[in-house]
């Protein structure tokens, strides 16, 4: 049995990665390569570590993984950590493989104990791209009254440009006397 990658650098690149802290995780990254003993079992968890920071940094694969699911439900993600646990233990895999299920086993793991620290941060990011999103439909809003009113204007000032009576053009209430 080979050593295993230190569990403190992975619980802490998973938060990083979550909260799409992606310079941070690539730092805690580095350390991971570093500290960990040379074995295809940990070249495989490692790769798969590596694969979860692209995928998260690049969120617009619709075939990823990661992409397709709740990272909220617990009971899903205890369903996929037991998928990864029963692959993890399958002799047909080799120990890359083995590896590499293990790294997502352990992140379905740690995902439920994440949600709490993890969600008002997912929310807070939601919450910020919904005002900057409201705030430009208003300016967009606010501009096209502003273009709108400018157009009225001009038309009212077509409209009410009268034409100079001259001294000796008769108008109505000269004939009413």
């Amino acid at each position: 049995m080979t050593k295993p990658i230190p569990k403190v650098y992975t619980t802490r690149f998973f938060q990083l990665v979550t909260t799409r802290q992606f310079a941070e995780a690539e730092r805690i990254l580095e350390r991971v390569k570093q500290k960990m003993h040379v074995s295809e079992r940990n070249r495989g968890y490692f790769q798969a570590l590596y694969g979860m920071l692209l995928t998260q940094r690049n969120n617009d694969d619709r075939y990823a993984f990661l992409s397709g699911i709740d990272l909220t439900n617990r009971k899903q993600l205890k369903q996929y950590r037991q998928e990864f646990l029963s692959h993890v233990e399958s002799r047909l895999h080799a120990e890359y493989d083995r590896g590499f299920f293990e790294a997502w086993a352990d992140y379905m793991r740690i995902l439920p104990k994440l949600e709490a620290s993890v969600s008002p941060a997912i929310d807070k990011g939601v919450a910020e791209a919904e005002k900057e999103e409201s705030e430009a439909r208003i300016e967009a809003i606010t501009e096209e009254k502003t273009a709108n009113q400018i157009r009225n204007e001009e038309s009212i000032e077509e409209k009410t440009e009268v034409e100079p009576v001259e001294a000796h053009q008769r108008t109505l209430f000269d004939f009413a006397k």
